[in-house]
């Protein structure tokens, strides 16, 4: 499991005992399985109706990928990139193909074909920008999934509040300010839940999946480069480091919380080389 994700839910679950356990005067008091379905069932029924059915039945591989620990990929990828890019210099493009059965990764692999293919570099790097798009727009779409239903519980559980205050009301008029407590607490948990999901369940899942499109994002560009670089029979040993270097450029970027400062891509600086 991903440790990050494991960390979260024992601190969820942590949270969740301590409000149970010494927050509350009975703990019984902030469980209701009613107003629990309420927030539950009209998010899913909020989702149902704003996505098409096949987007949603995405969820539960996504819930998979939250939890699976991934491995970095990335110097994995630069050790096959600079293997290939030494055969290609030395004009053994059987063995580059041979190389291409044992690929891992599709997005090199396919790259990498199309340069044996004798595709102009111009236009490998057009088709894989357009992939690399392609995927972040996708993963962003089912990114929003989440930060939709995150949207949606909260007020599904104000819903739930509503009709608890409606029967408190009802209650009120038998002038049994003890029953009228008891409805009051019933009603405020159904916002309690919506809130509960909405900020350990719905939001951080959808941040999780971003930042592994992120990440993945970057893998496709050093990929990019890498075959740009290949195409140019640029140095193996230079390639590696300027792997290297794009990766990390990229990483600091990733992590700085400052104002963005615009930079010109390493692709476009090794395009201006003669």
């Amino acid at each position: 499991m991903n440790p990050s994700t494991l960390t979260g839910l024992v601190a969820s679950l942590i949270l969740l005992s301590v409000l149970l356990l010494f927050t509350a005067q009975q703990p019984s008091l902030l469980i209701d399985l009613p107003g629990l379905g309420i927030v539950l069932v009209g998010t899913f029924a909020a989702t149902c109706i704003s996505y098409p059915m096949a987007e949603l039945r995405c969820i539960p591989g996504l819930l998979a990928t939250v939890l699976r620990q991934e491995q970095d990929r990335a110097p994995g990828d630069i050790d096959e990139l600079v293997s290939l890019s030494r055969r290609w210099i030395e004009g053994d493009t059987r063995a580059v193909e041979t190389a291409l059965a044992q690929t891992q990764n599709p997005f090199l692999g396919s790259g990498v074909q199309l340069l044996v293919d004798q595709v102009a570099e111009e236009d490998i790097l057009e088709l894989m920008q357009w992939r690399i798009t392609r995927l972040r727009a996708k993963e962003r779409a089912e990114a929003q999934i989440f930060r939709t239903m995150a949207s949606y519980a909260p007020a599904f559980g104000m819903l739930g509040t509503l009709v608890g205050l409606v029967n408190m009301v009802f209650v009120l008029g038998d002038g049994d300010l003890g029953s009228v407590g008891r409805q009051m607490a019933l009603s405020l948990t159904t916002t309690l839940y919506g809130v509960l999901l909405a900020n350990l369940l719905f939001k951080p899942i959808a941040l999780k999946l971003e930042r592994r499109t992120e990440r993945r994002v970057v893998i496709m560009n050093m990929i990019l480069q890498g075959i740009s670089m290949m195409a140019r029979k640029r140095s193996p040993g230079l390639m590696r480091e300027t792997l290297k270097a794009f990766v990390a450029h990229y990483h600091d970027e990733l992590q700085d919380q400052g104002a963005p400062r615009a930079r010109k891509p390493l692709s476009l600086a090794w395009r201006r080389r003669p």
